[in-house]
């Protein structure tokens, strides 16, 4: 790609990106954001083949500002399962606040934008592939509750980690984040790791 093309592909990028945070997905179109990035839509489908694909590579876009797989760095290497848990957990709580404009733009268009929808279902996705790798590594070491199944145990934490669960506790309840993150953390041990004191 020449550097005139990455040019305009990041100036779009930039532009969909402040555009969801600032209009919390609301008529984000593709000819606002030809507009606003002094581009014809022609050229941003020259970049991006759909709305669908677009919004996709805006929430990777922002990943990659974030360096999020320097972030997920400690969790990936953790030598025990349930270090593992307890770094995922709290790279997650740390990383919705920075994300939290484009989750929450994408939230509120989701049953009548089938392009947010794509977007939001392939980021989480990736969230629920960090959480089943700390599963798996607990089931592997047979540190796992015995009532909970990789699976089963993977969707209650994908689902306590959801933004809706954060966006509730720090909005509605009043928590810090630094809350969010410890009380987190102990609700999915105390939840998921297996009783070693039990007989």
């Amino acid at each position: 790609m020449s550097s005139k093309n990455l040019e305009t592909r990041l100036r779009i990028l930039e532009v969909t990106l402040q555009m969801l945070e600032e209009n919390r997905g609301q008529g984000v179109r593709m000819a606002d954001i030809a507009k606003c990035a002094n581009v014809s839509r022609q050229a941003i489908y020259l970049h991006f083949a759909s709305r669908a694909e677009l919004l996709n590579a805006t929430t990777k876009f922002l990943d990659e500002r974030l360096d999020l797989d320097r972030r997920l760095a400690p969790s990936r290497a953790a030598s025990s399962g349930q270090d593992r848990l307890a770094l995922y957990v709290e790279f997650w709580g740390n990383y919705i606040p920075e994300i939290y404009g484009v989750a929450k733009a994408l939230l509120l268009v989701l049953d009548s934008d089938d392009a947010a929808a794509a977007a939001w279902q392939e980021r989480m996705a990736a969230m629920r592939h960090g959480c089943r790798a700390a599963i798996d590594m607990l089931h592997s070491e047979h540190r796992l509750a015995s009532e909970w199944t990789p699976e089963s145990a993977t969707d209650v934490l994908c689902t306590m980690l959801s933004v809706a669960n954060w966006e509730n506790f720090t909005s509605v309840c009043g928590w810090s984040n630094q809350q969010y993150v410890e009380r987190m953390k102990a609700i999915a041990e105390r939840s998921l790791l297996k009783n070693e004191s039990a007989p």
